[in-house]
């Protein structure tokens, strides 16, 4: 996700180019099928800033229908950058039922909380907060859960790394 990756500009030259010539009807045909769609759909619409789709993203992310696209739901919503944008998130931190978004959701919730200067996650990751509670309860499952420091710098990184490579 780096300038220093040897195919990097030739990837993100072709990334910004789909993103800027998808259509809206071809991106609501890739959300209406399995992750790997959803998940590219998203990347698509979070590059190219495409905030008419925030609705259905959200929707997307709380309905937690398919595994491995909500990350993807959680950068778009990260790049978008508004206060509506973390209250998406702010509504589905609580849920526990799917446990494979809350990372992805966390991190971009606090990078959103540095970029507007808010503090909506503040509640989940107070001291035995529900934060700690969930990566306790994952960690029992076997899966490992990185620090809320470790999650926003994962969200800073890809932001900044669709930042970087923005069409003039």
């Amino acid at each position: 996700m780096g300038p220093r990756w040897r195919r990097t500009t030739r990837f993100t030259r072709h990334l910004i180019d789909d993103a800027t010539t998808i259509t809206d009807a071809e991106l609501d045909a890739l959300l209406a099928f399995e992750w790997r769609s959803r998940l590219t759909a998203a990347w698509l619409i979070g590059v190219d800033r495409r905030e008419r789709f925030r609705a259905r993203l959200g929707d997307l992310l709380l309905a937690s229908e398919v595994s491995y696209s909500g990350g993807a739901y959680c950068f778009a919503l990260a790049r978008f950058g508004t206060h509506t944008d973390a209250e998406i998130l702010t509504a589905y931190l609580p849920r526990t039922d799917p446990h494979y978004d809350q990372p992805a959701a966390l991190g971009a919730l606090l990078h959103l909380d540095a970029h507007l200067g808010t503090h909506h996650a503040a509640r989940f990751t107070e001291p035995d907060g529900l934060w700690a509670a969930w990566a306790e309860g994952v960690g029992h499952l076997g899966h490992p859960s990185d620090s809320p420091a470790e999650l926003r710098r994962w969200t800073d990184r890809q932001c900044e790394f669709a930042n970087g490579w923005e069409r003039p």
